[in-house]
């Protein structure tokens, strides 16, 4: 469970069995459904970058996604669809200390 006060939270590509979670590009493709979703808003040509909110990253070996807690305040239907996306596929999920 992410904790309410936590700034970032760190979305593993192994599932909690162990398995490395499948497509390879899954992170980026996450990524990329998220980067409307940025401070001011989408703006032209903004598809073409990351949302600093929602930002590939490879962790502990393995692809991940970093997500900031801004997303939340800004979307809350965007942080539900990226952390339904983390459970309904069995993903890892850990808070950033920080």
């Amino acid at each position: 469970m992410v904790s309410s006060s936590t700034r970032e939270i760190l979305i593993l590509g192994i599932t909690r069995d162990g398995r490395t979670f499948r497509p390879s590009d899954w992170a980026e493709r996450l990524a990329g459904v998220m980067s409307p979703f940025r401070p001011g808003g989408a703006q032209p040509g903004s598809h073409l970058s990351y949302s600093p909110w929602c930002v590939p990253r490879t962790a502990e070996g393995v692809k991940a996604v970093v997500v900031h807690s801004d997303l939340r305040a800004h979307d809350v239907m965007a942080w539900d669809f990226v952390m339904n996306f983390a459970r309904d596929n069995d993903l890892q999920v850990r808070d950033i200390e920080g």
